[in-house]
């Protein structure tokens, strides 16, 4: 027993989405919205998207069936939905399969800066922008939205249910840009500097995969180690083409 730990956990960002396209046409003409007519949660993966999905779902397939995910959670959004089920249909899964979906694990909510870009925001909304930039984007909370402190909060409730009903598996979770480097702040015991320094580093890869392994260290205590960080190896097998997007819709896709 790994003290509820999983055996592998690996975190996978979904494949470019429609969102990202429309911000970066947004982004480039200097508009203040982004020209898309659907919920978030309903914003579904580009043609090159899907092409990102279906590469990672083969190069999970092409490891040993004995080191390959055998569970599969996923954020509700219909985009990493989407990239979830390309990975199960394209093989990369161990054994039957049931695709959970677990709402703690959705895309930061961005309240009244939905659907606009940087200069939106601060065109439409200058005081909190004013206030976004004195306070930090880890605790800054759009009103109507949730801060980087909020979107851990409810992760750290889902890995607990993680750890209860998957202890010693091999688990993959699909998921959005600050959901899995909030999850590397919490697995990891980060600080609010350590995490956005990372952040600043470079964007998460649109099906980038992150691995971490749970093995007891000289003491016997089980600490997660990150073995493999923002992998962007099946875009390279396969050809297409890597991508990535700032955390904003205000953009995160």
């Amino acid at each position: 027993m790994r003290q509820n730990w999983p055996e592998k956990l690996w975190l996978v960002r979904h494949g470019q989405s429609q969102g990202n396209v429309a911000r970066d046409a947004a982004d480039e003409a200097g508009l203040n919205e982004i020209d898309i007519k659907v919920r978030d949660v309903d914003v579904p993966l580009s043609e090159l998207g899907h092409e990102q999905a279906e590469a990672t779902g083969r190069w999970f397939a092409a490891l040993p069936e004995g080191e390959r995910p055998e569970v599969i959670l996923s954020s509700p959004y219909l985009r990493a939905r989407q990239t979830a089920e390309a990975i199960c249909k394209a093989g990369g899964m161990s054994g039957p399969v049931k695709l959970v979906i677990d709402e703690r694990l959705r895309e930061r909510e961005f309240g009244i800066f939905d659907r606009l870009t940087t200069v939106g925001i601060r065109n439409k909304y200058p005081e909190e922008a004013a206030h976004r930039a004195m306070l930090g984007k880890f605790y800054h909370r759009p009103p109507g939205g949730e801060s980087w402190a909020d979107v851990i909060l409810r992760l750290r409730s889902a890995l607990n249910t993680i750890n209860l009903h998957y202890c010693d598996r091999r688990v993959l979770i699909v998921c959005h840009q600050v959901v899995v480097l909030c999850m590397r702040y919490i697995l990891e015991e980060l600080t609010e500097p350590d995490i956005l320094k990372i952040d600043k580093q470079a964007e998460i890869l649109n099906c980038g995969i992150v691995r971490y392994d749970f093995e007891e260290d000289a003491d016997g205590l089980c600490i997660p180690k990150l073995e493999v960080w923002n992998h962007g190896a099946p875009m390279e097998a396969e050809g297409a083409p890597k991508t990535t997007e700032p955390d904003m819709m205000t953009g995160a896709r």
